[in-house]
């Protein structure tokens, strides 16, 4: 009922969203003479305000044409390489005779970004995916909002997500790199535990985990505690909804994004606010350049995809109230999972100082788990000043963190024996994290 009611509001706002379009194009239009007087700006930035607040925002565009590598643009192509109806595999096709222009002569690393599936779309890795560009062949799980599946094409839960990255794995040939970002943790090491055992040719040369939640138990935050504190059933009762029409997935349950984005919001409430009445007065202001800025952000985090029922409860049950991986206890179509296993997959653990959503300890513990692997393929770093988003976007990641990964991949691909063979390029030097902490 909640998701019919969500999307009545939404077609009930269209008249007065359409008369704020028309107001905003009448104040902001430089044939009216009154456009520039105090009260045009107002009414321009109101109405403006008014529009973007009651929009529907759709899945955002990557916007990655080019890059630049060595100083020199490199043009880009997303390319889906493989699919399901629950997951695109999107390739980041650099051109090779700008690479070559740009020195770049030798086989590079491919590397999968396991997107997290938890109600933003992966365009949210937008700078993660520019700065892996400059040194690697990168690919990234793109997840299908689970509206637009139909029930005909059945479940999709968190073993199934298993499966979806050890398949993508396999595309990418004989050891890629995997860098998991948040929620994929759990799913992404279990899948290189899986492949680990069964001596997979395409089992990962390393796997990067960044604010994941490999034992939730350590430093709880908010959101482990919600999800701690209230018992299973009432996350079945309260979290979950039927897709209505006209959507293709009409009838399927979901965690409904609005839902999900609703609980961040509410978390910093006032730090959205200021931010929106800061909007409201750059526009007034006529300081376009920091009301660009804004609505750059806002487009990206206001846009969120559903999570089928059965993959967020399972999600809620094995990650954030059970606690399988970490225990030992994750049985996977009925094998378990054994993370020590793993003994020849490199081993990066990224976390944040003032992370929020995973605390400090939850990514490390991945470590713990891997008891299999010699400590020349493990390294673990804390990138201090920064919370959960800056882990893997911004400044301090495009500056610290990235060249930290970058170096441990790059040294992967000369440690792991079964790697050799491939060419490499002889600039790459072997560098480890300073200040990363054991």
């Amino acid at each position: 009922m909640l998701y019919a009611l969500y999307e009545a509001g939404y077609y009930a706002a269209s008249p007065m969203r359409w008369g704020a379009l028309a107001a905003r194009d009448f104040w902001s239009s430089p044939l009216n003479p009154a456009a520039a007087t105090d009260l045009g700006r107002r009414l321009y930035a109101t109405s403006d305000l008014f529009a973007n607040l009651t929009r529907r925002y759709g899945r955002p565009d990557w916007m990655i044409d080019q890059v630049t590598v060595n100083g020199r643009a490199v043009r880009v192509r997303p390319q889906t390489v493989w699919s399901t109806p629950w997951c695109k595999l999107t390739h980041f096709a650099r051109d090779m005779s700008d690479l070559r222009r740009a020195g770049k002569t030798e086989l590079e690393p491919a590397v999968l970004i396991a997107a997290p599936l938890s109600g933003h779309y992966a365009t949210l890795l937008r700078g993660t995916v520019e700065a892996f560009l400059q040194d690697h062949e990168v690919f990234i799980t793109e997840w299908t909002n689970a509206r637009d599946v139909p029930i005909v094409e059945g479940r999709f839960d968190f073993h199934d997500y298993i499966d979806h990255i050890r398949e993508m794995l396999r595309q990418l040939g004989p050891r890629p790199h995997v860098v998991a970002v948040c929620q994929p943790g759990p799913p992404v090491l279990a899948a290189a535990a899986l492949m680990a055992e069964d001596k997979d040719e395409c089992r990962p040369a390393s796997m990067t985990f960044m604010g994941s939640p490999i034992d939730a138990r350590l430093s709880p935050t908010v959101t482990n505690k919600l999800a701690e504190d209230r018992p299973f059933a009432w996350f079945e009762t309260n979290m979950i909804y039927n897709v209505p029409p006209p959507y293709l997935g009409a009838g399927r349950r979901v965690y409904p994004g609005f839902v999900q984005l609703a609980s961040f919001m509410s978390m910093n409430l006032d730090k959205h606010q200021e931010a929106h009445r800061r909007y409201l007065a750059q526009l007034m202001a006529g300081d376009g350049d920091s009301a660009e800025k804004h609505l750059e952000f806002y487009d990206e985090y206001l846009s969120v995809l559903d999570l089928t029922e059965e993959f967020y409860l399972q999600t809620i049950d094995v990650v954030f109230q059970r606690y399988l991986l970490p225990k030992g206890e994750l049985v996977h179509r009925g094998r378990r999972v054994r993370p020590e296993r793993i003994t020849d997959i490199g081993l990066l653990t990224v976390e944040g100082e003032n992370d929020d959503i995973s605390g400090i300890g939850q990514t490390q513990a991945a470590h713990r788990l891997c008891l299999g692997l010699p400590v020349e393929l493990k390294e673990d770093y804390i990138q201090p000043h920064v919370g959960h988003y800056g882990v893997f976007n911004g400044k301090r990641f495009r500056e610290e963190i990235y060249p930290r990964v970058r170096a441990f991949v790059r040294r992967m691909e000369h440690d792991i024996p079964r790697l050799r063979e491939r060419p490499r390029s002889a600039e790459v030097v072997p560098m480890r994290s300073k200040g990363a902490k054991a």
